[in-house]
C-alpha cells in the first residue's frame, strides 16, 4: 500500500481557514458572532412578522418564510463550529463531523436554490396571471412546490455525500478552509476522484442552470407583462412586488457563481475563504433586510408585532 494513504484510519481534519494571526482571532470570532445573531435574529423576525399577520398568509410570504427558516439552517451548519473551534483554539473536525456539515451545508443551499425559483414563478403568475393567481397558487400548490424542493435538495446532497464515503484521503487532510465544502474535500482524496468531479459538476450545472434558466425566463415574461401595462403607476406596482426577489436572486448567484469559479481557476485559499463568506454569511445576512426594507406589508407586520410584544410584556417604571 502506499504509505501516503490511509483508507480506514482518518479521523479528523483540520480547518485552516481563519487560522493564521492569534492577534486576529478575538476580532474574527466577535466579527462572525455578531453576524451570525443578526442572521438568525432577523430573519427570526421575518418569519413571526408573517406567522403573525393573517393578511400575509399568502404563497409569496409563504415561501418567504421558508426560504427564511433555510438562511438559518443554512448559516447554522458552517458558522457556530467556526466560532467554536476559534474559542477552543483547535481547528479540527472529526471525520464523522465533517460529512455531516457537508450533508447539511449541501442540502440548505440546494434549498435555497430551488425556492428562489419557485419565488420567480409565484412573481410571474402574480404578474402574468394576476386574475387566475389564487386558482393556481392553491395552498396544495404551495406545499407540493415546497415538498418537490425538499425531496430534490435531500436526494442531491445524498447522492454527493455517499459519493464521498467511499472515497480514501491522504494522511495530510488539511483543509485550507473554515468548514467542509465538498470541491476542498475531494481535493484531499488520494484514491480515483474522476467519477466524484463528474457527478458534482454535472449537479452542479443541473441544480445551478436549471433553476437560473427558470428565474430568467420567468422575468423575461414578467418584463413582457410589464412593458404592456399603460399607465406609469401600474408598472412601479408591479416592478416593485418583484425588486427584493430580484435583488436576492443577483446576490445569491453571483457569490455562489464567484464561489465555484475561485475554487476552480485559483489555489488561493484566501480568495476562496473570501467568497465563501459572501456566499454563505453575508448573503443569508442581507436577505432579510432586502425584503423588510422594500416590503410595506412586512413593515406593518413587523410594526404590529413590536406593538403587540409591548402591550403583552409592559415595563413597569414605578
Amino acid at each position: 500500500m502506499d504509505p501516503g494513504k490511509n483508507i480506514t484510519g482518518i479521523s479528523e481534519f483540520f480547518l485552516l481557514g481563519f487560522s493564521e494571526g492569534a492577534a486576529m482571532q478575538p476580532l474574527i470570532f466577535g466579527l462572525f458572532l455578531s453576524m451570525y445573531l443578526i442572521t438568525v435574529f432577523g430573519n427570526l423576525l421575518l418569519i413571526l412578522a408573517v406567522s403573525s399577520d393573517s393578511r400575509l398568509h399568502i404563497p409569496m410570504y409563504f415561501f418567504l418564510s421558508n426560504l427564511s427558516s433555510v438562511d438559518i439552517c443554512f448559516i447554522s451548519t458552517t458558522i457556530p463550529k467556526m466560532l467554536w473551534n476559534i474559542y477552543s483554539k483547535r481547528q479540527v473536525i472529526t471525520y464523522a463531523g465533517c460529512i455531516t456539515q457537508m450533508y447539511f451545508f449541501l442540502l440548505f443551499a440546494g434549498l435555497d436554490d430551488l425556492l428562489l425559483n419557485v419565488m420567480a414563478y409565484d412573481r410571474f403568475v402574480a404578474i402574468c396571471h394576476p386574475l387566475h393567481y389564487r386558482v393556481i397558487m392553491e395552498p396544495q400548490l404551495s406545499g407540493i412546490l415546497v415538498m418537490v424542493s425538499w425531496i430534490i435538495s435531500v436526494l442531491h446532497s445524498l447522492l454527493q455525500t455517499l459519493m464521498t464515503l467511499r472515497l480514501s484521503f491522504c494522511r495530510e487532510v488539511k483543509m485550507p478552509h473554515y468548514f467542509c465544502e465538498l470541491k476542498q474535500l475531494i481535493q484531499l482524496v488520494c484514491s480515483d476522484k474522476c467519477l466524484n468531479n463528474m457527478v458534482m459538476n454535472f449537479a452542479a450545472g443541473l441544480l445551478g442552470g436549471v433553476p437560473l434558466a427558470g428565474i430568467l425566463y420567468s422575468y423575461y415574461k414578467i418584463v413582457a407583462s410589464i412593458r404592456r401595462i399603460s399607465s406609469a403607476q401600474g408598472k412601479n406596482k408591479a416592478f416593485s412586488t418583484c425588486a427584493s426577489h430580484l435583488s436576492v436572486v443577483s446576490l445569491f448567484f453571483s457569490t455562489s457563481l464567484g464561489v465555484y469559479l475561485s475554487s476552480s481557476a485559483t489555489h488561493s485559499s484566501y480568495l476562496i475563504e473570501i467568497n465563501s463568506v459572501m456566499y454563505t454569511v453575508v448573503t443569508p445576512i442581507l436577505k432579510p433586510f432586502i425584503y423588510s426594507l422594500r416590503n410595506k406589508h412586512i413593515k406593518r407586520a413587523l410594526k404590529a408585532f413590536f406593538h403587540m410584544a409591548a402591550i403583552r410584556s409592559p415595563v413597569d417604571l414605578g
